[in-house]
């Protein structure tokens, strides 16, 4: 399927790019060092993507991106994928990692069980290096052995994982109650 349009929009970690084709978002893009260079960077990725009229549902994806990263506890299981250029491995991994709840993480090792391939973790972290769809696919909730970062393939690396991971966790804990539930 060819990636019809693009589009940047604002967002709490900075101006984000997302493309799209008729049947879903083709990739997402993290903020670069400006608007002009998130937009290149997409446009990079996807030559072919013109300016098209933003569909409903680009539209429903860029809401919902923009209240998880505000700090909503909102799920982005539903805004439909383009995965026609994924292998089919990445896509398993893809599938695994997208029913990761906000606020809640597995390392590579987990997520190759997960798929049938364990001991495939190195192979996990370079198909999750190759996700088109930060945020959408969670990438940032797969961490290393002993809960240590790990690699990020998204722009601000590192930094932008733990961002994205800060903002969901703030989320999870203020769904606490104050003193453990049930007193009133």
């Amino acid at each position: 399927m060819r990636t019809e349009g693009l589009v940047l929009f604002e967002t709490p970690i900075g101006p984000c790019g997302i493309s799209w084709s008729p049947r879903g978002i083709t990739g997402l893009q993290f903020p670069g060092d400006s608007a002009e260079a998130t937009r290149a960077d997409l446009q990079r990725r996807f030559p072919e993507a013109g300016s098209a009229e933003t569909p409903a549902f680009v539209t429903e994806a860029i809401a919902a991106i923009v209240a998880l990263l505000e700090g909503a506890d909102d799920d982005l299981t539903s805004i439909p994928l383009d995965p026609d250029q994924i292998p089919p491995f990445n896509q398993r991994i893809y599938d695994v990692t997208r029913a990761i709840p906000p606020g809640q993480t597995l390392t590579y090792g987990e997520v190759a069980a997960a798929i049938g391939e364990p001991g495939a973790a190195r192979a996990v972290g370079r198909a999750l290096g190759e996700n088109p769809y930060p945020i959408i696919i969670p990438c940032h909730r797969v961490l290393a052995a002993g809960g240590k970062m790990g690699g990020f393939s998204g722009t601000g690396g590192i930094a932008t994982k733990r961002r994205v991971l800060a903002i969901e966790s703030r989320a999870k804990l203020n769904e606490l109650p104050l003193f453990g539930g049930g007193l009133e």
